[in-house]
């Protein structure tokens, strides 16, 4: 029987990294239906994405010199099958735009992500988690209570064995150590109009000096807030005729697809941290 996988790989660039994998993946009769790589010039790192099919009986072999050609170029190297979603919990305040767009994408079949459950520091979208079929957990946040709060959403990431964290315009800051513990593993996603239009009603501000690019910007979690590396940017054209409430539900719009498509990458593994910035591989 034939297991369809992704295979990423990271390490220092080098001669040699690209005719090693795939001559190691021909000598075990492993059929490449998609490769991908950069070496990126200011860092000298290479990434690479693979999507490779193998019979089941030459995996054993296959990983053995994988782990000697790993040892040889110091190459971080990950196999996932290629069907297996990866395990998500969403995290949601009172808007539910972007919740909403990621069920209807998973329900769909357009992402590939097992949703653990969603959390929420308000009850508003109980009744839309119990109408999917998944576990709702309210965990409320007052300005006494966040390290409790967090240690409740801790036990909870561990407890469903999740592996991405998904900010769908949860308008709480996480801690520093928790961005630090699952660094790569949290998505956020924002207007673009930062730093000019911070705080409430950024819409409006907006409306009022007269802009004519509303944006979003879906990034990787860090302590710096809202500079985390970015994954994906959207903008849509907008004019002086349209009122604030206008320019709201387009920029709802751009933050739904923007973070929609940011989650993709990042579960297809076509995401690489690579400092301050990441590389997406087609």
């Amino acid at each position: 029987m034939a297991t369809k996988y992704i295979m990423t790989t990271q390490s220092k660039d080098q001669t040699g990294l690209v005719a090693a994998l795939t001559t190691t993946l021909a000598a075990h009769e492993g059929f490449i239906n998609e490769l991908a790589q950069f070496g990126t010039p200011t860092s000298a790192r290479f990434y690479s994405r693979i999507c490779f099919t193998m019979d089941d009986d030459n995996m054993d072999g296959f990983r053995a010199q994988l782990h000697a050609i790993c040892k040889r170029y110091d190459l971080d190297t990950r196999i996932t099958p290629f069907d297996q979603p990866t395990r998500t919990l969403i995290m949601v305040s009172k808007f539910d735009h972007c919740l909403n767009d990621l069920l209807y994408r998973v329900r769909a079949g357009s992402l590939k992500v097992d949703i653990a459950a969603i959390v929420s520091n308000h009850e508003t979208h109980r009744g839309l988690a119990e109408m999917a079929g998944l576990p709702f957990h309210y965990i409320p946040i007052g300005k006494d209570t966040k390290p409790q709060a967090e240690a409740a959403l801790r036990k909870l990431v561990e407890q469903l064995d999740v592996d991405l964290i998904v900010l769908a315009r949860y308008m709480q800051i996480l801690s520093d150590q928790m961005c630090q513990d699952y660094s790569g593993r949290i998505i956020n996603i924002h207007h673009s109009f930062l730093p000019s239009f911070k705080g409430a009603k950024p819409y409006h501000r907006a409306f009022e000096r007269g802009v004519k690019l509303i944006g979003a910007t879906a990034h990787y979690v860090t302590a710096d807030l809202d500079e985390g590396p970015i994954i994906e940017q959207s903008v849509h054209r907008v004019d002086h005729t349209m009122e604030p409430q206008q320019l709201v539900a387009i920029g709802r719009d751009v933050e739904a697809r923007t973070l929609a498509r940011a989650v993709k990458y990042h579960v297809e593994h076509r995401a690489f941290i690579n400092g301050q910035k990441t590389v997406i591989l087609p």
